[in-house]
Parts: C-alpha cells; structure tokens; sequence
C-alpha cells in the first residue's frame, strides 16, 4: 500500500436517494418552522416587523424599548413641570409625574415583549 490515497466514491442507487429524500424533508419542516415563528423573510410585514408586531432586528427592539422609557419620562417630566409652574408648588407633582412616566415607559416596554392575543396562528 505505497501509492496515494483514493477517496471513495459514493454509487448511487438506493441510498443516495433516501439522504436527497430526508434532505428535502428536512428543508421544508425547517422552512414551516421559520414561518410559524415568524422568522422568514415572508413571514414579516411591509415595515419589517415580525410576528406580535416586534422589529425584526435585536438593535431595533432596543431601541425601540429606549425610546418607549425615555418619551415616558420626559412626557411626564414635562407635564409635571408645567402643572407645577401653574400652580406654584415646584417640585411636587414634577416629581409625581416624572414617576408616573416612569412606570408607563415600563408598561410600554412590557407591552412590546408580550405577544398579542391571536398574534400565533
């Protein structure tokens, strides 16, 4: 046994069939699974959403999840201030406010990560 090594060949017959046969099936289970999840490019809206109305990409959930909190506070921050210069009794209800904004940027981030009713099929 001096001489190179010789790959062996595959022959074709019975067996080559089955693996392109379990190849195929294995595609199209994996291709449903996609789908069901809502990972596969048809799958997603026209604004890139998937599937409970989430963005698509990890980047653009936390963004989006940054945005919610910080609009939140500043949208309370901002009426708290003003009812406050109003009635002259800074900082109380900005304070007020600035936690109440706090807690509806939370529930808008909870709301974001908790799949809708029927949003499944």
């Amino acid at each position: 046994m001096n001489g190179p090594l010789r790959a062996v060949q595959p022959t074709g017959g019975a067996t080559a069939g089955a693996r392109v046969n379990e190849r195929d099936d294995f595609n199209e289970r994996l291709r449903k699974a996609r789908h069901r999840q809502g990972l596969d490019q048809n799958a997603r809206g026209a604004d890139g959403e998937g599937q409970g109305g989430l963005p698509a990409s990890a980047l653009r959930i936390g963004l989006r999840a940054g945005v919610e909190v910080v609009s939140a506070l500043i949208a309370g921050a901002g009426i708290g201030w003003l009812i406050d210069r109003w009635l002259g009794t800074f900082p109380w209800l900005f304070m007020l406010f600035f936690a109440i904004g706090g807690v509806a940027g939370v529930l808008n981030v909870y709301r974001l990560f908790t799949p809708r009713k029927g949003a499944r099929k």
